[in-house]
């Protein structure tokens, strides 16, 4: 894009073919995932840098190994098949055919996913995964997640019950079996009331909360003490009523960390976390994919192919 605005901004152009410096791996792009940081760049609200236009958005890829940069320390070959995170900065992000990121940022695709598949792992498991860090819970601790059906709360839900953690979790009547194929334990009904529903099961309140809803009535279903990991804001923690610490997610400070985007794939593999894809559109359909995710209501990403 050019400018900043509706979906329609966004539209096909040309580039220069990027070159892998040392440390990175160039990717010929196969599919891109569609998050709601996606829409944020596009009208301008996030990751908006000094560069000039034009801006590419995007920060999940999957594809090919086309180029390993000079002196990069990597187990990868020209022609593997691997998924990446991107931190998005000018024209450096995923909705294009070419992508250079650092080699950390770089794990194989899971075995028997397809690209698409992988396209939807990345950044987000990698917010799910920050989330839990965040909250810093001992197994067999309870953990209450908004926004379960979604995409980074479904993957928090499946992290959380690998991490060996009692899940209490919020649903739509329509989503309530997913929920509860995805691995919680307790399902609610999601909205407001779900702090009261949770605090009949859990009176002392719950250990922690992921809270992808933005929902901040659910900081009542914490015990005194407790901690809440949210994706709302800028990263931080502080301290609020009742002694409940509240860390806010911000997925760049884990673009880089390379143990925990294979373990993403190992937990893949092992059938422990399940990418979920609503749809694929080409990648000049661009526009018309997030006019979907703005409408809501999707269960997984939407992915653009290559």
């Amino acid at each position: 894009m050019t400018e900043f605005g509706g979906p329609d901004v966004l539209r096909v152009l040309e580039l220069p073919v990027p070159a892998a410096g040392p440390g990175e791996i160039r990717i010929r792009v196969r599919a891109a995932g569609v998050n709601p940081v996606d829409v944020l760049v596009r009208r301008g609200q996030a990751f908006v840098s000094d560069a000039e236009p034009p801006y590419v958005p995007g920060m999940d890829a999957a594809g090919v190994v086309e180029e390993i940069g000079e002196g990069t320390e990597t187990d990868l070959a020209v022609g593997d098949r691997v998924m990446a995170v991107a931190v998005v900065s000018g024209t450096h992000g995923a909705y294009a055919e070419q992508l250079v990121v650092p080699a950390e940022s770089v794990v194989r695709v899971p075995r028997a996913a397809t690209d698409v598949e992988a396209a939807t792992l990345p950044m987000n498991g990698l917010t799910a995964r920050m989330a839990l860090d965040l909250l810093d819970l001992p197994a067999g601790a309870t953990v209450a997640v908004t926004g379960a059906a979604g995409a980074v709360g479904g993957y928090a839900v499946q992290l959380a019950k690998a991490d060996g953690l009692r899940v209490i979790a919020d649903a739509a009547p329509k989503d309530e079996q997913l929920v509860k194929d995805l691995g919680a334990d307790v399902v609610l009904p999601r909205g407001t009331e779900f702090p009261r529903h949770v605090r009949t099961e859990v009176p002392a309140g719950v250990d922690g909360l992921v809270d992808t809803a933005g929902l901040t009535e659910a900081t009542a279903a914490v015990r005194d003490g407790g901690r809440v990991a949210t994706s709302a804001g800028g990263f931080q923690e502080s301290a609020g009523e009742r002694g409940i610490v509240t860390g806010r997610t911000f997925v760049p400070q884990y673009a880089r960390d390379h143990a925990n985007l294979d373990r993403l794939r190992q937990l893949a593999e092992a059938g422990r976390i399940t990418p979920r894809v609503a749809r694929t559109l080409p990648a000049e359909r661009a526009a018309e994919a997030h006019r979907l995710l703005e409408a809501g209501g999707l269960r997984g990403r939407v992915v653009l192919t290559f």
